[in-house]
């Protein structure tokens, strides 16, 4: 037997490879998610104490806050990175930035690399 056919599926067209797979028009996971962090609330704000409507999200978002103000670092990383992105790592060699550097310079480089293994 060619091993080829065993990379084939063996079901006809039209025929799922999953025929108990999740039901069509059911919701998926982040559909679900996001409904109920759009889902709003009244409640008093606890950074500035006024009365406002927020959504789950923001509710979250303002304890992650309050943890951060207390000290919790892996809070204020979570909020920097949310807000601001994370921060990118810039490999160099020779204090020039790998991004930088031209294809044959990068090929020469990691042709030194391997030479030193």
């Amino acid at each position: 037997m060619n091993k080829e056919n065993n990379l084939k599926p063996n079901w006809k067209k039209g025929e799922s490879g999953n025929p108990n797979g999740r039901p069509k028009g059911s919701k998926n996971r982040s559909t679900i998610a996001r409904k109920w962090l759009d889902v709003e609330q009244s409640l008093k704000n606890p950074l500035n104490g006024k009365d406002e409507v927020m959504s789950q999200e923001d509710l979250m978002t303002l304890a992650l806050v309050k943890k951060a103000r207390e000290g919790d670092v892996n809070a204020y990383k979570a909020l920097m990175d949310s807000g601001y992105g994370a921060p990118q790592q810039d490999l160099t060699t020779n204090g020039q930035s790998i991004n930088q550097l031209t294809v044959e310079q990068a090929k020469k480089k990691a042709d030194e690399l391997e030479n030193d293994y």
